[in-house]
């Protein structure tokens, strides 16, 4: 009897999740205009029964809790806009530090999942302190057979910057991305992929685009292989 009581409990809560998706990994805004972050679930979104809450994390800080979808009141700052399978976590009058990587999650669960989530850049990441710089091995480096470790490094900025990684035009699957802040206060962010050596020793071009704005415009850096 109890397993029987325990098994329908774990279908009403499997039913009563939402399996919630993002699908903007970074979202440029200028600073003032509002910025709209989606999040969409295979269930539709019924008014007055939203379980979905936003979190945002900066960088070198814990995720934060800024908006519960439940309470559907506008607020001067932020808002859930629900459309059907669509929720939007709107952000008015966006600034600086606004940016950062912002979660959708369901408050229905006992414990709390994140995905990667959608970064938000207000404004312009760059400042005079900037550089890009690709990071590659050299032929002493592949002495034996395995992969070979290609990194971006972007140097002095405000907030987060928006990183590609492509082998000669193959765009690449985002790699691992750290970021620290360094002694002057900018932010450093360092993101890694890693090929098979026959890729990288064939001579094709390991490019780093680096976008800081909603300009459009990145700046690229290119490495090859030298034998």
């Amino acid at each position: 009897m109890l397993s029987s009581k325990y098994l329908l409990l774990s279908f009403m809560v499997v039913q009563g999740q939402l399996f919630l998706h993002q699908l903007q990994p970074f979202l440029f805004v200028n600073i003032n205009d509002t910025a709209k972050i989606r999040c969409s679930s295979k269930k539709q979104f019924v008014a007055g029964g939203v379980t979905a809450q936003w979190y945002r994390r900066r960088e070198g800080e814990a995720p934060m809790l800024i908006k519960r979808c439940s309470d559907n009141q506008r607020v001067s700052k932020v808002a859930c806009i629900l459309e059907g399978h669509n929720l939007t976590l709107e952000i008015y009058n966006a600034q600086r530090n606004d940016s950062g990587v912002y979660y959708c999650t369901d408050s229905y669960m006992s414990f709390l999942t994140f995905n990667n989530g959608s970064t938000l850049i207000v404004g312009d990441s760059y400042t005079t302190c900037s550089w890009v710089l690709p990071l590659a091995p050299s032929p002493h480096d592949l002495l034996s057979p395995g992969t070979a470790d290609l990194a971006c490094v972007v140097h002095g900025v405000s907030s987060p910057v928006q990183i590609s990684l492509s082998i000669s035009g193959d765009l690449q699957e985002q790699g691992l991305l750290r970021s620290l802040k360094a002694k002057d206060g900018f932010l450093v962010f360092l993101n890694h992929i890693s090929v098979p050596v026959v890729t990288w020793t064939s001579g094709k071009n390991f490019t780093c685009d680096v976008k800081f704005n909603s300009s459009g415009k990145s700046v690229k850096k290119i490495a090859r292989y030298i034998e």
